[in-house]
């Protein structure tokens, strides 16, 4: 088989999202399934390994989020998408100063790929932590998920509206193996499920998260079931914009979305208003969408950051202060990166918001 027919083996017409998860997520050829992409010798950082202050701050959060809920002896923290473990790693270290909470806590990695949950595993090897296929087995306490650019990784559908008629973005396999982009007419359920949120009227170009969407009713159905919360934080936007948002990158660079297929990440920018537009119709309540800058600020980053520096040589506080403006500056981190916070909770809890 030629390489790139690996990820059209059942059609060599698939809607682009599909063609995406197979680029991703196919147990044997995709990205996720034969790279560690994380790291200066990967395609992409992101914030964990970038400043350990990010994860801190993380942790902090959740731990007051508890003692807001009057502490709970059970608490369950689930991690969506935990990459390269970093996160976790950190997170784990700030919960074990709080002996109370730690005790309280069921801590659950949500990972679909085998060779990072290897990876995941032996980073954290010894540490309290569970790996979950679904969340069935969350039976009592509060649940906090939490995701750090795990929506942008998940596939998206796109459609264009020409003379008021839908039509879904497919690739074909050419028989030369170019992979070439064609669009073909949606029917009246998908104009109509689009229409829910308000993305078909003004709007030529759409973008919407099918399988993001999916993956996010069982979350909420934990959420309303055991109480509870989502954080995500990804980079996207609040503005509806009619633009394609897809993008790869390879050794964090630049790549051209039908290259190096398999070999390189595939992602899309989130948009937040319609994530809000999608809480909103499952019941579940959000704080306003605040940018990354303005999350960690809020939660007591800086503070932090002049606390440890107390006990740090020059070179030391050079590279703390060096990676903290790497993802709070707003030219940066700071204003591309976005925080949502869904939650179902029986008290208000706005750290990190206000």
């Amino acid at each position: 088989m030629k390489p790139i027919n690996k990820y059209f083996f059942k059609s060599k017409k698939i809607p682009i999202d599909r063609f995406i998860a197979n680029a991703l997520y196919d147990k044997k050829y995709g990205y996720y399934s034969k790279k560690i992409p994380f790291g200066k010798n990967g395609d992409f950082v992101t914030a964990p390994e970038i400043s350990f202050l990010f994860s801190e701050m993380i942790g902090l959060w959740i731990v007051a989020l508890w003692e807001h809920l009057n502490e709970p002896k059970t608490f369950n923290i689930v991690e969506l998408g935990p990459g390269s473990g970093q996160m976790s790693s950190i997170i784990i270290k700030i919960f074990k100063k709080f002996p109370n909470f730690f005790n309280s806590t069921n801590f659950f990695l949500y990972e679909k790929s085998k060779k990072l949950q290897k990876f995941q595993k032996k980073k954290l090897f010894g540490e309290k932590v569970k790996w979950i296929k679904n969340f069935n087995s969350i039976k009592y306490g509060p649940v906090i998920f939490l995701g750090n650019e795990f929506f942008d990784a998940i596939p998206i559908k796109q459609y264009k509206k020409i003379n008021n008629i839908l039509y879904e973005k497919y690739v074909k396999l050419e028989e030369n193996l170019e992979i070439k982009t064609f669009l073909k007419k949606t029917n009246l359920k998908t104009k109509k499920k689009l229409e829910e949120f308000s993305l078909f009227k003004n709007q030529s170009f759409i973008e919407f998260p099918k399988q993001g969407f999916e993956e996010l009713d069982s979350i909420i159905s934990s959420i309303k079931r055991l109480t509870g919360g989502l954080l995500l934080i990804d980079y996207g936007f609040l503005k509806l914009k009619n633009i394609d948002t897809l993008q790869s990158v390879k050794n964090h660079q630049k790549n051209l979305l039908f290259d190096n297929i398999g070999s390189a990440d595939i992602t899309s920018l989130v948009n937040f208003s319609l994530l809000k537009a999608y809480f909103k119709k499952k019941n579940i309540k959000t704080k306003n969408v605040v940018t990354q800058e303005f999350f960690l600020k809020k939660i007591g980053i800086i503070n932090r950051a002049e606390i440890l520096c107390k006990r740090m040589n020059f070179k030391e506080k050079s590279e703390m202060y060096y990676s903290l403006q790497r993802i709070i500056n707003p030219k940066q981190m700071g204003e591309l990166f976005k925080v949502i916070f869904a939650f179902k909770l029986n008290k208000k809890f706005s750290l990190g918001f206000i």
